[in-house]
């Protein structure tokens, strides 16, 4: 039986006494409100009568779920036996607010009141938001949706849920109404954590009319801004409201030996759910993840081997923090004594220059946007002192260089699993080093004139790292030429999520790195479901302590991507470096490289299996293609949409006298011949070519829904919203 796990003695406050009662029993009114200290209490008669119970009757007896370390100094005397283990995610505040209880914990600047907290600030605010919940009604295992972006509120009422023993069931404000009311109706959400009232305005009318909500919390912002009139319907709590209520509580709690007699307490579970995360839906609906706090806190004890973080460091937080990648690693950092400065993706490059922070953990897209703008930021600021040929003989030196140094290192990729001889071995080292001795004098100088102008403009002092998405090499090679490390990282939200990654001791480029902790990784074949040996390519299967519970009321799903040996089926396509114990890849044995999806493989009429992401990635090379989606599904040859960067293909029509040098616009066709060309250019090392191009002007974005919320284009969408134009263009 799981009760409301709060309920305070009438000699505390009446008017949260008569309000816990209110929720405990779904006692509900229809017109008044009940005011008091704290605010309205609204409630609907349409539902169910309520009931009051007198002082003399017998108090029923709660059950009231905590986490072990978090809440000991709170539940002892209780019968609960202290703890310095770990047991669910939100434990590590109590460690860490002992460890580093006056560092700053976060920085957040882009809301109002701007935020500024230390360590045990924050494990305050987290317990009293916990506590808080628990006043209002939220009991152990109830779902409650957290609709919200990434803000330090949003990390307290997180951690505050999952204290609870509750169960928080995580997206961003971006997504659609229609996607957000789905996953709040399957996942049985019995109430509603959202950004501030003008999200709640937006998504209200549909969540009243097809919804049951207990409750809305505001994390930002006032309640009088809410104006929709049937929302008096249902009670509204801002973020201060539940901090003050969790805070009086937590008083009463410690001092009345009263309000602890009224529960019997039990831990919450390692294995127990933690938080559900809907997949982005690339294709299909979303489904749910179900992390257990163990799936979390593996994330939490491992990725210190990724991310050598030490106390001072600073990190720059921008993802959306419902996203399983940038959730692990926030959990991650704060373990580790870390400063976390929260940022926006149009303040990303002014707050590089003004927090110069250690590491910034990022998807792919935002490392080709620095790329792009450094690449421009190199070719002004250089050209104003070198002549055009001289600056890109300095950009070639940079790379040129890279060869033999990966080569002397042992870092390149292999799949023969036969050793080289001695000789070759010994040749190709000493070649590496005689050309990286010749070359290094130009090398330095390059360096030094280059990077000083990008690390101006970036400020990554350790290293950036690449989750959630496919890193284009030009990218990895570019920021390695630099000497900016970017480990790029693999994993999905269904192992919580991180499965391997790159060491900064062991950057090895092309790979997604070397297994985690604890994690196994092979590689089966897609027919027979053999596994393979290393070397060869197939269908990459994960199995650790991180990979999920399964899909939430979904065990078809969870069946055909979990198997009765705990392998997980990631769906990618891919291969392990030969283990060598010499030459060129002898420090590469075991890392992981991925090749594409193997739902997104094109078949095309001829029998060929084509794999997109390798003709994407080399084709955003280009300066002219801003975003690219190769089709040709059931079609003799390969085509592409292409979103051009406008600014960037007027240029080069002008530089190609394609049009005159005052021309403002550039046709469709004469579009299309420029990227061919460009095409050609970029992908010809390719084994396919793309054949017809459909142009497109509008790009593909998240408010469009042809972009996840973690800016993966949906190709499915992208498909079949311009599936007359695709037929147009084979006819």
């Amino acid at each position: 039986m799981n009760l409301n796990s709060c309920s305070l003695s009438t000699s505390f406050d009446p008017s949260l006494s008569l309000s816990h009662l209110l929720f405990n029993h779904h006692g509900l009114i229809s017109s008044g409100l009940f005011y008091k200290k704290y605010g309205p209490f609204v409630v609907n008669r349409r539902r169910q009568s309520f009931r009051v119970y007198s002082e003399s009757q017998k108090k029923e007896i709660q059950i009231r779920k905590f986490s072990p370390v978090l809440e000991s100094d709170l539940l002892s005397g209780n019968g609960v036996v202290h703890s310095n283990e770990w047991k669910t995610v939100p434990d590590i505040w109590r460690t860490s607010a002992e460890q580093f209880g006056d560092r700053v914990a976060l920085v957040d600047s882009y809301h109002e009141p701007p935020t500024k907290m230390t360590y045990k600030q924050l494990e305050q605010e987290i317990m009293n938001f916990c506590e808080g919940l628990r006043v209002i009604g939220l009991k152990p295992e109830e779902k409650l949706a957290l609709f919200a972006d990434n803000s330090c509120r949003w990390l307290v009422s997180d951690q505050g849920i999952m204290a609870t023993g509750a169960i928080n069931v995580v997206r961003g404000s971006r997504s659609s109404v229609e996607e957000l009311l789905q996953i709040y109706n399957h996942s049985e959400s019995v109430g509603l954590v959202v950004d501030d009232p003008e999200m709640y305005s937006r998504i209200f009318e549909k969540f009243h009319s097809r919804a049951t909500l207990r409750f809305v919390i505001l994390l930002w912002g006032e309640k009088s801004n809410v104006t929709n009139e049937a929302a008096v319907e249902i009670p509204i709590y801002s973020y201060k409201e539940i901090i003050n209520l969790g805070h009086e509580s937590r008083a009463a709690f410690l001092h009345s030996e009263d309000s602890r007699e009224q529960y019997t307490y039990t831990t919450i579970s390692s294995d127990d759910i933690a938080t559900l995360v809907y997949t982005s839906g690339t294709t299909g609906n979303p489904k749910g993840v179900m992390l257990t706090h163990k799936n979390l806190l593996h994330q939490v004890s491992n990725l210190k081997d990724i991310v050598p973080a030490v106390p001072g460091d600073r990190f720059l937080s921008m993802l959306p923090p419902w996203h399983a990648y940038e959730r692990a690693c926030e959990y991650f950092i704060f373990t580790r004594g870390v400063e976390q400065v929260y940022t926006t993706v149009k303040n990303l490059r002014e707050d590089l220059r003004r927090y110069q922070p250690h590491y910034v953990i990022s998807v792919p897209l935002v490392y080709e946007t620095l790329y792009s703008v450094l690449q421009k930021q190199i070719r002004t600021s250089i050209l104003i002192l070198f002549q055009t040929s001289v600056a890109l003989i300095f950009l070639k030196i940079l790379f040129s260089i890279m060869r033999p140094k990966t080569l002397s290192e042992g870092k390149c990729l292999a799949r023969n699993l036969e050793q080289p001889s001695h000789l070759s071995a010994l040749f190709d080292w000493m070649w590496a080093r005689i050309v990286a001795t010749i070359l290094f004098p130009l090398h330095t100088l390059a360096k030094k004139i280059v990077y000083s102008k990008i690390q101006s403009a970036i400020g990554i002092s350790k290293a950036g790292v690449s989750g959630g998405g496919s890193l284009s090499p030009h990218v990895d090679k570019f920021f390695e030429a630099i000497d900016i490390k970017v480990q790029n990282g693999y994993g999905l939200t269904e192992s919580s999520p991180v499965v391997a990654a790159r060491r900064l001791n062991c950057n090895v480029l092309g790979s997604v790195g070397h297994p985690i902790r604890h994690t196994e990784i092979k590689v089966f074949d897609a027919e027979t479901d053999e596994v393979l040996p290393h070397g060869s390519k197939g269908i990459v299967k994960v199995r650790g302590p991180q990979v999920m519970k399964g899909y939430y009321k979904n065990p078809v799903a969870t069946k055909k991507a979990l198997d009765e040996n705990g392998w997980l089926n990631t769906g990618d396509i891919g291969w392990i470096c030969p283990p060598h114990s010499r030459g060129r890849s002898r420090q590469a044995g075991g890392v992981i490289v991925l090749e594409g999806r193997a739902k997104d493989t094109i078949v095309l009429s001829t029998g060929e299996n084509v794999e997109p992401a390798e003709i994407e990635e080399a084709a955003l090379r280009s300066s002219l293609i801003q975003q690219i989606v190769v089709i040709g599904q059931d079609q003799r040859r390969l085509g592409a949409i292409i979103v051009p960067d406008k600014e960037e293909i007027l240029s080069a029509a002008k530089r190609s006298s394609v049009v005159e040098a005052d021309g403002s616009k550039l046709s469709k066709q004469k579009q299309i011949s420029l990227l061919h060309e460009e095409l050609r250019k970029w992908t010809s090392d390719c084994s396919f070519q793309v054949g017809p191009i459909l142009v497109i002007d509008e790009p593909f974005t998240i408010d469009s829904g042809l972009m996840t919320p973690t800016m993966k284009i949906r190709r499915d969408r992208v498909v079949s919203l311009y599936k007359e134009q695709i037929d147009n263009l084979y006819k």
